[in-house]
């Protein structure tokens, strides 16, 4: 999916434009989704596209939405950050390159892996009543 800053800044606000599209990052702790608990899917702010499941979101302590694992491997993809100093690994949306954070490989099992993810880069889509009820009830 390719798109110009123009119209990016069309479907974007300004801060989910710098986050996504300009790799930026959002204060820690005051994220809209950093303490958020409801049951669904975390998708790409930008596309749309499906990222994360509730069911693999945890509190990291570290300020920002962390997952163990993505809803599927094909729906992220992972790039070589070494701005700030640091080397890290960012995370990106597979379908339209928007910067999502980054993983870390300091999560808890079972992959260990803690993905930490900015809130301005993702939407919720909560579960419907039928998704939220265990099977065979």
């Amino acid at each position: 999916m390719v798109k110009t800053d123009a119209e990016w800044k069309k479907i974007l606000t300004p801060e989910q434009f710098r986050i996504a599209r300009e790799k930026g990052t959002e204060r820690a702790f005051t994220g809209e989704y950093y303490k958020h608990s409801e049951v669904g899917s975390y998708m790409c702010v930008a596309c749309g596209l499906e990222l994360f499941s509730s069911t693999t979101k945890y509190d990291s302590k570290s300020g920002w939405p962390s997952f163990w694992q993505p809803a599927n491997n094909k729906a992220i993809g992972t790039e070589s950050d070494g701005t700030l100093g640091m080397r890290r690994t960012e995370v990106i949306c597979s379908r339209c390159g928007s910067h999502l954070g980054h993983v870390f490989d300091d999560g808890p099992k079972p992959t260990g892996l803690r993905y930490c993810i900015n809130s301005a880069s993702l939407s919720f889509k909560k579960a419907t009543k039928s998704q939220e009820e265990p099977k065979g009830k």
